[in-house]
């Protein structure tokens, strides 16, 4: 695929993801997809998480189960070649077990197959921040 259409793929994941169109967001991802939390994140436990239901499970309903809020902010893409994307944005979230908030930089490296299904996805976040406001 274009490096346009992949950020359209991309763009599409991140407005189902801010309106809470879960099964859009799900729909967008390959089967057998490969998701990597950044190293040092509390979901990370979970690495890789293969396949939509390991991530709807491991990641997006502990998000929402420990986040009073998380929503993501100043979210830039970059097209990519080999079928990558980069986006790069803020988390702006607050922990319901601390009622701490954050507001942490990150980047996410996704991959997406010839038809246009993600493949891959890795995090990059500033995990001390997102780990200050657990404690």
């Amino acid at each position: 695929m274009t490096s346009e259409k992949n950020i359209q793929v991309i763009n599409a994941l991140y407005n189902g993801f801010s309106t809470g169109d879960m099964p859009s967001v799900l729909g967008l991802m390959d089967s057998k997809i490969e998701w990597n939390e950044a190293e040092s994140n509390s979901l990370a436990v979970g690495n890789p998480y293969i396949g939509p239901d390991a991530i709807l499970e491991g990641v997006f309903a502990r998000l929402g189960a420990n986040h009073e809020h998380f929503g993501l902010q100043e979210v830039k893409v970059h097209g990519m070649s080999d079928n990558m994307v980069l986006a790069t944005l803020r988390y702006d979230a607050k922990v319901k077990a601390t009622g701490k908030s954050y507001n942490a930089q990150a980047a996410h490296l996704w991959t997406l197959n010839d038809e246009g299904k993600i493949t891959a996805f890795q995090q990059y976040v500033d995990t001390k921040k997102m780990a200050d406001a657990e404690k």
